[in-house]
């Protein structure tokens, strides 16, 4: 394979997942991580990507970066389904009692598997949420009782913020929460671009009996600007994929379950 062809497939992976591995790109072409660094210093240089340790990162991904929800709702879809069914099946048969859903399109792949899940019970289970999509998606099927919080709506994310939101999280204590994340990583825990994203996400870990957090492989590593939680805060984490050293070695230490989908 020529570089240029590397080169191309690269930028194509950098557009569908956001970021690219030194050793999964070595091994997938067969060459050495001298070759693919070559490649990626070249991709750099005119732009195309972000070097980071082990691998790169699209141009778009700084801390404070986010991209539309329709753009997110097309990236690792198949993943985030995955990782919906299984997060929903936390729950014990005849489950009783409430359950807060958080914004961002995978705790949204959680809500869409939940009447499944829960069956004949969702009419004794109280779903609270303060996502426009997750509320969307909940609120067509009479067989669960749904709370929406309201507040400011970021258009980014259609999720309500703001201290309205956050004062009205912190009168609650579900029994579960389902939270999304930019970023889990070993040392600075899970993140965010936004300030106000990140305190509502505070909230609901402090609220909840139980924090369960969804994320797909792609946010492994990430550090986004505004940290909202420490591993030791979560009690689950289901992902996609294994997490990596020293991420796998932190979450251990941190006593968090890992659920692979």
């Amino acid at each position: 394979m020529y570089a240029m062809e590397r080169q191309q497939l690269i930028e194509r992976e950098l557009r569908e997942i956001g970021r690219v591995s030194v050793v999964d790109l070595a091994r997938r072409f067969d060459v050495t991580t001298e070759t693919v660094r070559r490649d990626l210093d070249r991709l750099e240089q005119t732009g195309s990507l972000r070097r980071v340790h082990g691998g790169a990162v699209g141009i778009d991904r700084a801390s404070t970066t986010e991209v539309s929800l329709s753009e997110r709702r097309l990236r690792q879809g198949e993943a985030k389904r995955a990782i919906g069914i299984e997060a929903a099946r936390l729950l014990t048969p005849g489950f009783r009692g409430s359950i807060f859903i958080d914004a961002g399109t995978t705790p949204a792949a959680v809500a869409a598997e939940l009447p499944l899940v829960l069956g004949d019970s969702a009419g004794a289970v109280e779903i609270v949420t303060h996502s426009l999509e997750a509320a969307h998606i909940l609120a067509g099927d009479d067989r669960v009782s749904l709370t929406v919080i309201g507040g400011k709506v970021r258009g980014v994310t259609a999720a309500a913020v703001g201290a309205h939101t956050v004062r009205s999280i912190g009168e609650l204590r579900p029994d579960i929460a389902f939270v999304g994340t930019n970023g889990v990583s070993a040392g600075f825990g899970l993140s965010t671009p936004d300030p106000e994203e990140a305190a509502v996400k505070t909230a609901i870990i402090r609220a909840a009996r139980r924090v369960v957090v969804v994320a797909d492989t792609a946010k492994f590593g990430e550090e986004l600007l505004v940290r909202f939680a420490r591993l030791d805060e979560i009690d689950v984490l289901v992902t996609n994929g294994t997490p990596p050293e020293p991420l796998a070695a932190a979450l251990t230490d941190a006593d968090a379950e890992v659920r692979v989908a």
